[in-house]
């Protein structure tokens, strides 16, 4: 019963160790494209213009 529980044990951090590494894998996917979003939005000069964009969306909305 005993050899039993800890084969259990084991395989059940072996488990948690592999969840948290395909989390970890898919976070830095994430940041990845992210990363690439980003250059392509300052090489191609769309980032200040979306920005500028919205702030004069906001305040032309906020009006006198």
């Amino acid at each position: 019963m005993l050899s039993w529980y800890v084969r259990a044990r084991v395989r059940l951090s072996e488990q948690l160790g592999q969840t948290t590494a395909e989390y970890a894998l898919v976070i830095l996917a994430a940041a990845a494209i992210a990363v690439v979003l980003i250059a392509w939005a300052r090489s191609s000069g769309k980032l200040p213009a979306f920005f500028d964009t919205i702030i004069d969306q906001v305040a032309g909305s906020a009006g006198p």
